[in-house]
């Protein structure tokens, strides 16, 4: 579904990625692990062509897509749910995921958009009780709730999201990945990043470690949370020991 070959990416002159390249196959959830500055927020935000890549490319169901402006990648089916929410505070709960199907209410699915509201609160049924609360007042939980909700609202088959546990408490994190995890099962594809790593890798299909802008390590998600450098460096233990004896994929 999505490929990405050989991506370099630059924030001036400085170099964020490196001759990235990763694949997400359909039905799949794919996580992005590793340390804060490591490039994975930088190649959602490259995929959502939020940021321009200077080489390579990004394929999406076999359409080149690098170079596209943000909205039209959203209209061919990818939305991306941003680090820390985003959400639109002023607004109320409702405003917000309508504004999440924005292109489509241009192309007049109100009753589509009707239907996938009443979907968005079958998954979050806390947002159909604060439907008419402004966003800004939702708890941090909430908020993420939201945020993908708005998210799903246009109907992507590729879902980025980046950072879904950030500042959440144990039990919020438990839920929203088992929601994560339902979503995968109803047919959205996923690629997440996530600094919690152990619990994005117990719910994904694969994984890939990302360091200084590279790819360093991939597999199976049970390969990754099993290997033992992966285990020092992002599952609780010793980063520093984590290039030792390593060769970068």
């Amino acid at each position: 579904m999505l490929r990405i070959k050989n991506v370099h990416t630059y924030y001036g002159r400085i170099k964020a990625l490196d001759n990235v390249s990763l694949h997400v196959h359909e039905g799949e959830i794919v996580s992005l692990i590793g340390a804060n500055g490591a490039g994975k927020t930088t190649i959602l935000n490259t995929i959502s062509g939020l940021i321009r890549c200077a080489q390579g490319e990004v394929n999406f169901e076999d359409q080149k897509i690098n170079g596209l402006a943000p909205e039209k990648v959203v209209g061919i089916g990818i939305s991306q749910v941003p680090e820390g929410r985003q959400i639109f505070g002023p607004l109320t709960v409702l405003e917000n995921l309508q504004l999440g199907a924005y292109l489509r209410f241009k192309k007049k699915e109100k009753k589509r958009i009707e239907r996938d509201l009443e979907w968005i609160f079958q998954l979050f049924p806390r947002l159909k009780e604060r439907i008419t609360q402004i966003a800004g007042t939702l708890s941090g939980g909430e908020q993420q709730m939201l945020a993908i909700g708005r998210a799903l609202m246009a109907r992507p088959r590729l879902l980025l999201l980046d950072e879904p546990s950030m500042g959440l408490a144990p039990l919020i994190v438990k839920d929203i990945m088992n929601t994560i995890s339902a979503l995968r099962d109803s047919g959205v594809t996923i690629l997440m990043v996530e600094q919690n790593a152990r619990a994005s890798l117990r719910i994904s299909d694969r994984g890939y470690v990302l360091e200084t802008g590279r790819v360093v390590v991939q597999g199976s998600s049970d390969e990754l949370l099993n290997d033992a450098d992966v285990k020092r460096a992002y599952l609780g233990k010793d980063y520093k020991t984590f290039w030792e004896g390593r060769e970068r994929v």
